[in-house]
């Protein structure tokens, strides 16, 4: 197939691309750049790229595609708290006009990256794709719209997926140092200490972008009917763990660390346990393989061999830290656009 990813520049879009060459695909790219020379080690060789903010695409530069991967958005919920409009404008009003295009244009498929964090605070029993949706954040709110707005549109020729990542972890060369097991490796390596802000009480399902890269391509191959318009959550029954488990993990795999629960934010309402058994029989042969261990011995791995450094992790690899630097710099506006003549 002729697949467009969107933000293909940012932490999942690096990993799934490569897969998706390997799978056969002839990809294009499409971003903004706002995360593109955030690069821990070798530079990353991109797939053509179309330049583009996402509020700015047309249906012209959709047209030829057979799917669209929808992955671009201002990712997680300290940025959506501090920029909600902006969040609801690119991640809810711009992934609909997307998928408008996209519909227009005469693509077939659309595959949107959606979040297990649309559940909000459910509890310890296992939520399946059809439990309450509570949404506590900008962030997880948009995603539910998006739903919502896109499976609308699905018809005999245009087959919406939305599929529901667990937590991301693991290594990408555009790193993501403000997700949970990332961090934790990332503050031991650099300062000897595993250290959680919480009260270490609150459950979450954590997938490995890699396994998160397989669903996606898995779900391009799967007959339409089978996926057509169906939410699945995407991870394993086993990466279901509290944020003191995480960092057990992590306390496991780095020499010589400490692990030190302070308590100070509280208890996290965001706490909920998935399951991920719908996406196992729609899709033959996917099965998320990556363990918590097994993603903190990787990143200490990358960290350690690629010099990570406490500049970069508390700012360049931090998104919030990362936008509000492109701000402050005058490199974007408060829109969060390029301001420069190269976007």
């Amino acid at each position: 197939m002729r697949v467009l990813v969107t933000g293909h520049q940012g932490y999942l879009g690096t990993v799934m691309v490569p897969a998706l060459v390997q799978a056969g695909h002839a990809v294009v790219g499409l971003d903004s750049g706002l995360f593109a020379d955030c690069v821990l080690g070798r530079t990353v060789e991109d797939p053509d790229t179309l330049s583009v903010d996402l509020r700015d695409v047309s249906v012209e530069q959709l047209a030829g595609f057979d799917a669209v991967i929808h992955l671009a958005a201002l990712s997680n919920d300290p940025l959506g708290a501090l920029e909600p409009q902006i969040t609801y404008d690119i991640n809810h009003s711009a992934s609909v006009r997307l998928a408008r295009l996209a519909k227009e244009a005469g693509v077939s498929r659309f595959l949107y990256a959606s979040t297990c964090s649309v559940y909000g605070a459910a509890g310890e029993e296992l939520v399946t794709e059809d439990a309450p949706l509570r949404p506590l954040t900008p962030y997880a709110e948009s995603k539910v719209r998006v739903e919502d707005d896109v499976a609308d549109m699905a018809d005999a020729d245009f087959s919406p997926v939305f599929l529901r990542n667990a937590t991301a972890f693991g290594f990408s060369p555009r790193l993501r140092a403000d997700i949970v097991l990332n961090n934790l490796v990332g503050h031991a390596v650099l300062s000897g200490e595993v250290l959680v802000l919480s009260d270490g009480t609150p459950w979450r399902p954590l997938v490995h972008a890699q396994d998160i890269a397989s669903a996606f391509v898995h779900a391009l191959a799967a007959p339409v009917e089978s996926i057509h318009t169906r939410a699945f959550n995407v991870g394993v029954e086993s990466n279901n763990v509290t944020v003191a488990q995480v960092a057990d993990a992590v306390v496991t795999t780095v020499p010589r660390s400490t692990l030190r629960i302070t308590g100070e934010h509280g208890a996290d309402p965001r706490s909920y346990r998935v399951d991920f058994s719908a996406i196992r029989r729609a899709l033959p042969g996917f099965e998320a393989r990556w363990s918590i261990l097994d993603g903190a011995q990787e990143l200490y791995r990358e960290y350690t061999a690629r010099g990570l450094t406490q500049d970069s992790f508390s700012k360049t690899f931090t998104r919030l830290s990362r936008l509000e630097s492109l701000r402050t710099s005058g490199r974007i506006d408060n829109a969060m656009r390029f301001v420069d003549a190269r976007v």
